[in-house]
């Protein structure tokens, strides 16, 4: 089977910047949902002291991803504020005191089995980091019975152009993730593991290969740089052959997917117990003066993380959380940030060119198939916009639309400006509901 893809400029401007700490904000906006999970109810009130990596929210749900205070200091209300995702949340507010002191609660978990690993992963707030935001201990507490997992696959392509956190995080800390990939590995018996990254980081390809070199069952597996080489299908299928089918998950075929700067993060909470406080955020683009790699407290508001890099935040006409194909605009920069953002983007406003003028916007279809030919999954998306619009569930059903990964190749590629990629997600809703 080949799998589609197309090329894109990468445009890693920063895989050269060696992290920095951001300064501490006035104030941070710790929201209690930052994932995929459902959120957490807030266990302070105003007034309170709080420290670094103290539980400031938590859940009897178990998809809930468990919050915690980036900062110490007081607590000065509880309040709402806007998700990434569109969505209201609640948040706690607090004031740090600049102190950085650590809860006297932080302890080095003891992993000894699946149900301790997963109980260790859970309290320290950990989701994916590669922006998907999926509850890791979820992921990690698959029934037995049903999945017979072998392989770890650690996504580090980082196919999407402008985002180098992963690749810092491998230049960085490559022993907290070959830690965090034994741990897993031998916690949940898995076989084998295989560390997938673009060859267009050959610095990262040699480290990895040095500090795995001493296990034969960690293999790095050097792979094209294309996109959406990232995406799990895709990735799963280039290092181990295997195919995923529509609506099953890595598990049905024997595979548990993370992203390796969360294998990373777990690596180093079990040697110092500290819960995901902070995250490494990517800030680029042409209205950024200073672009870099920083490591942000999490509520931190977009805003401090923007004047940080030197951004022109007037003359920014778009925002991205996230790539420029499968990120998300900002449309508050107060908003605060979260564990699924890997990065920031200010954009200024394009200059068009005197052909683009006229007949710039949508189209009608023209028919040219290059929506087909680049879809990895080698789905028809203008076939698909047309039966969502008719709200044809068998045809959407048919023609496997529950395969899209919204990479937003098709949108990418259409000459015509069709909204592709978003009505493949309007549909897979449909046939959800």
């Amino acid at each position: 089977m080949k799998i589609n893809a197309i090329k894109l400029q990468h445009k890693k401007n920063t895989s050269t910047c060696e992290t920095i700490d951001l300064p501490l904000p006035e104030r941070v906006f710790v929201p209690m949902s930052q994932s995929m999970g459902r959120g957490c109810d807030p266990i302070v009130k105003k007034g309170d002291k709080v420290f670094v990596g103290q539980k400031i929210g938590d859940s009897d749900k178990i998809k809930a991803c468990i919050a915690h205070s980036s900062v110490s200091g007081t607590v000065v209300g509880i309040t709402e504020v806007l998700h990434p995702s569109g969505k209201v949340t609640k948040a706690v507010e607090i004031e740090p005191d600049g102190k950085q002191e650590l809860s006297p609660d932080i302890e080095v978990p003891v992993i000894t089995d699946k149900e301790s690993l997963c109980r260790a992963v859970r309290e320290s707030g950990c989701c994916g980091l590669g922006g998907a935001g999926f509850p890791t201990h979820l992921k990690l507490n698959y029934n037995e019975q049903r999945y017979k997992v072998d392989t770890l696959i650690i996504n580090a392509a980082e196919c999407e152009p402008y985002i180098t956190g992963d690749h810092r995080e491998m230049l960085e800390s490559p022993d907290n993730i070959i830690t965090g990939i034994r741990l897993i590995m031998d916690t949940l018996g898995i076989e084998n593991t295989y560390i997938g990254i673009e060859d267009n980081k050959p610095d990262a390809i040699k480290i990895m290969r040095e500090k795995a070199a001493e296990y034969d069952n960690i293999n790095v597996c050097p792979l094209k740089a294309s996109y959406p080489q990232g995406a799990e299908k895709v990735l799963i299928y280039n290092t181990v052959g295997r195919t995923v089918k529509q609506w099953a998950l890595p598990s049905d075929v024997g595979v548990i997917v993370l992203n390796v700067s969360t294998v990373g993060f777990i690596g180093r909470y079990s040697k110092d117990g500290i819960p995901l406080i902070s995250r490494r955020i990517t800030v680029d683009g042409d209205a950024v003066a200073t672009p870099c790699n920083v490591n942000v407290p999490l509520g931190t508001p977009l805003v401090d993380v923007l004047k940080f890099a030197d951004t022109n935040i007037e003359a920014s006409d778009k925002i991205l959380l996230g790539g420029p194909m499968m990120g998300i605009c900002a449309y508050d920069i107060n908003m605060p940030t979260a564990k699924t953002i890997n990065s920031i983007l200010a954009f200024k406003k394009p200059e068009r060119k005197k052909n683009e003028l006229i007949g710039s916007g949508q189209t009608a279809c023209i028919r040219c198939g290059r929506c087909i030919r680049a879809c990895p999954m080698g789905l028809m998306p203008t076939y698909i916009e047309k039966a969502y619009d008719k709200h044809d569930t068998k045809k959407l059903e048919k023609l496997s639309v529950g395969l899209c990964m919204n990479c937003g190749s098709c949108s990418y590629v259409c000459p015509a400006k069709r909204p592709l990629a978003e009505k493949n997600q309007l549909a897979k809703a449909l046939l959800r509901r």
